[in-house]
């Protein structure tokens, strides 16, 4: 099940990862995001080299403002507390999988 990563736990469990994370910046009024979410929800019961998780951002909108996020859904990938890759819009499960192998 994808995590549910906030303003209060973006640091301990995104930031501060032993593992890459994939968060998906996304809201429920968003339809893209809608489409997004069950993508998300099977990369999480399927990938094991990663943190797979979702950011609200009308309810984290602090996380939201500090990495710029302007259009969603937005998934940017962390990795040593850092964005190592970004991608705007909905994606196809089988590239965000490939992506995450790839680290």
């Amino acid at each position: 099940m994808a995590m549910e990563f906030t303003d209060a736990n973006f640091e301990a469990e995104v930031l501060k990862s032993d593992k890459p994370v994939l968060v998906d910046f996304w809201a429920p009024w968003c339809g893209p995001c809608q489409l997004m979410g069950p993508v998300i929800e099977e990369l999480a019961g399927e990938v094991t080299n990663a943190k797979i998780g979702k950011l609200n951002v009308d309810d984290n909108a602090d996380t939201a403002s500090a990495y710029g996020i302007m259009s969603i859904p937005t998934l940017k990938v962390f990795k040593d507390g850092k964005v190592v890759k970004e991608f705007v819009g909905a994606q196809a499960k089988d590239k965000l999988k490939a992506e995450l192998a790839s680290l």
